[in-house]
C-alpha cells in the first residue's frame, strides 16, 4: 500500500482534533480519549479509542495514530513527530511512543490510576527506556477531565 500524504492545513489545531476524536469516541460508548499525530504542522493521523468497536484491547487512541502515522510515512520511526492526547498515556502506549521515537508528547489530563508517564511506572524515566520524548502535561486539563467525568458519571 502506498504511503499517504500528510494533510496540511494552515489553521489545524491538534488539540481541537484530539478533543473532537475523544467526543466521537464517547458517542460510540468508548472511553473518551482522543489523539492527533503531527509532523511539521501536518496532520498524520487523528483517532479516538476504538477498543470496543474493534474488539481490540490495544486500540487506544495513541496506538491507532502511531500505526496510521507509521503507514503514512512508510516508516516505523516517527522522528520529528508530536503526539497530542487527551489523557496521560498508559504503559502500553508509552512503550509504543518510545519505540516509535516520537519527538514530543503533549497530554491533557493526568491519569493517577493508569498513567505511565508522570504516574505509575514513569516509563520514560526508566533506564530500560530506549527513547524518551519531551513530555508536556496538563494542557487543557480541565476540559479533558470534565469530558472523562461526564462520561463515567453517565455510566453509573
Amino acid at each position: 500500500m502506498d504511503a499517504m500524504e500528510p494533510i496540511q492545513h494552515p489553521v489545524l489545531d491538534p488539540w481541537d482534533l484530539a478533543f473532537a476524536q475523544a467526543r466521537a469516541a464517547a458517542a460510540r460508548g468508548e472511553v473518551p480519549v482522543g489523539a492527533a499525530l503531527m509532523r511539521g504542522g501536518a496532520l498524520l493521523a487523528a483517532a479516538g479509542n476504538r477498543i470496543l468497536a474493534d474488539r481490540d484491547p490495544t486500540a487506544h487512541a495513541e496506538m491507532l495514530v502511531i500505526r496510521a502515522g507509521a503507514q503514512a510515512l512508510g516508516s516505523e520511526r516517527l522522528s520529528g513527530c508530536d503526539l497530542y492526547v487527551t489523557l496521560e498515556p498508559c504503559c502500553m502506549c508509552a512503550g509504543a511512543i518510545s519505540f516509535a521515537r516520537l519527538r514530543r508528547v503533549y497530554f491533557a489530563a493526568p491519569d493517577p490510576k493508569g498513567g505511565a508517564v508522570e504516574h505509575g511506572p514513569r516509563y520514560f524515566a526508566q533506564p530500560t527506556c530506549h527513547h524518551a520524548p519531551e513530555v508536556y502535561g496538563g494542557i487543557r486539563e480541565s476540559e479533558a477531565a470534565d469530558l472523562l467525568r461526564g462520561f463515567f458519571k453517565a455510566r453509573r
